[in-house]
């Protein structure tokens, strides 16, 4: 694994999500932040949307966003949720009229990966957080063919829903999804799940379980419990595109 200065997960506090924030902010200013005292670490790797830094920092369990999409939004903060929340594929919760929904809409895989992503960060949504920098970095991941998109379209040829995440062997790490018809995200999130479910024990990362997310059977589990398992899901080829050589 990559040599980089984040924190050994082991030695984080049980109640700390929030595990490490940039040193520097992605201008190069230095971050004038120590919050919980030692957690979380001030890191100079996690300083800006570098690739190699961000795909090491899922393998380690650990995933970015900007510190404060609107106080903050070139400090990058560095995230292992305890507990976390993740799907069993298999465990998905379709319910009768998710299943009319499923009928009505157009789905398909990386067809659009842009348009999803600058979908779900769209500054009218609440606690928007996917700023620009993130938008590029997660398009160049597109390109080496780590990060996929589902995109759900309505008759009309519209877009309407979607979601995007990164796939690492076994491990589907969800970002966000969108809607703008209703069901569409489900829709989209019914094809992941269809995608991913193979009995081989792969799984769906969606960092925290919501009261929305545990009505589609997203359940909770240990930051230890998820860690232990991520290099067997680690090890297994991925579903989607083969991604490129890094």
């Amino acid at each position: 694994m990559d040599d980089f200065d984040f924190p050994d997960l082991a030695n984080a506090p049980a109640d700390q999500d929030l595990i490490a924030v940039g040193q520097f902010d992605t201008t190069g200013e230095p971050v004038a932040l120590t919050p919980g005292g030692i957690w979380p670490k001030l890191v100079v790797d996690g300083s800006n949307w570098n690739v190699q830094v961000i795909l090491a920092a899922y393998r380690r369990g650990i995933f970015p966003m900007p510190l404060d999409a609107i106080e903050s939004p070139n400090v990058i903060s560095w995230w292992s949720p305890n507990p976390r929340g993740v799907l069993n594929p298999a465990k998905l919760r379709v319910t009768r009229s998710l299943k009319q929904s499923m009928k009505k809409y157009r789905v398909t895989v990386d067809q659009n990966f842009e348009q999803v992503i600058r979908s779900c960060a769209n500054p009218e949504r609440s606690s928007g957080w996917i700023t620009q920098d993130v938008v590029e970095a997660y398009l160049e991941l597109h390109e080496l063919g780590y990060a996929h998109s589902i995109e759900v379209w309505d008759k009309s040829g519209a877009l309407v829903g979607g979601l995007y995440g990164l796939e690492l062997g076994g491990l589907f790490a969800g970002e966000s999804m969108f809607h703008k018809a209703a069901d569409a995200s489900k829709v989209a999130l019914a094809q992941l799940a269809k995608i991913m479910d193979d009995d081989s024990g792969r799984l769906i990362d969606c960092q925290w379980k919501t009261e929305h997310l545990a009505s589609l059977g997203v359940q909770e589990i240990s930051r230890m419990a998820y860690l232990s398992g991520l290099p067997k899901l680690l090890k297994m080829e991925p579903k989607f595109q083969a991604p490129s050589a890094m």
